[in-house]
């Protein structure tokens, strides 16, 4: 399911382009921030109706924030002091956060404000993916959740050269609480579900998007 969701995100928004013969199709990649570094691949089809168009994007980004280092240990500490070298009576522990994103977006094709640069709104919804990884080589915690959301933003490109265009993405994206599961890598795994008493707590621990701004660069090219 979370393979298939991106991959038919991108076959609808092909499927759109081929209906339109790749006439003005836009493939292009972004980099930049999303909560940590962040980059996107996006199809845009600009005017399956007038102005109207579609857009199905999938982003990658990484987030060294993946645990929350003020969250109790349960031993009168935090799990901040995990992360301690031995030397000071921590447990050398790392933590490292990833988040997968598939948006499926309609577009208004605002025109040229500038000679040679075009500006475009979009709206629509998001499929996040995230996971945050906390521990050693011998003794790991894995959190995972999946959470729909909405998102919106504007898109302002600057004509190069041909069919090729410098493109910037500014936005805002929002998900929605959804369940987590913890897994101790040894066989225990446990999910927790928003109405749940132990949902607070373990949500406490996972750094996870909430609410996002974002803001890449990067290029397209049109067909």
């Amino acid at each position: 399911m979370k393979k298939l969701l991106p991959l038919t995100l991108l076959t609808l928004a092909a499927s759109t382009a081929g209906a339109q013969s790749l006439n003005g199709v836009e493939l292009g990649l972004t980099g930049g921030y999303a909560g940590g570094l962040s980059g996107e691949v996006f199809v845009h089809a600009p005017n399956v109706l007038g102005p109207i168009g579609i857009k199905a994007g999938v982003a990658y980004g990484r987030a060294s924030d993946a645990i929350n280092d003020n969250a109790s240990n349960n031993l009168g500490g935090t799990l901040g002091d995990y992360k301690k070298p031995t030397s000071q009576g921590g447990l050398g522990y790392t933590e490292s956060g990833s988040s997968t994103v598939a948006s499926l977006d309609g577009t208004y094709n605002l025109g040229e404000v500038a000679p040679g640069v075009g500006t475009a709104l979009y709206a629509g919804g998001r499929y996040g993916m995230f996971r945050s990884d906390f521990g050693d080589s011998s003794q790991s915690t894995t959190y995972t959740s999946n959470a729909f959301g909405v998102g919106a933003g504007v898109m302002v490109s600057y004509a190069l050269t041909g069919g090729l265009s410098l493109v910037g993405d500014v936005g805002v994206d929002t998900f929605f609480r959804s369940a987590i599961t913890t897994n101790d890598n040894k066989g225990n795994v446990v999910t927790s579900q928003p109405n749940q008493g132990d949902y607070s707590t373990v949500s406490n621990i996972f750094v996870r998007p909430g609410t996002v701004f974002k803001a890449r660069i990067g290029v397209k090219t049109s067909f």
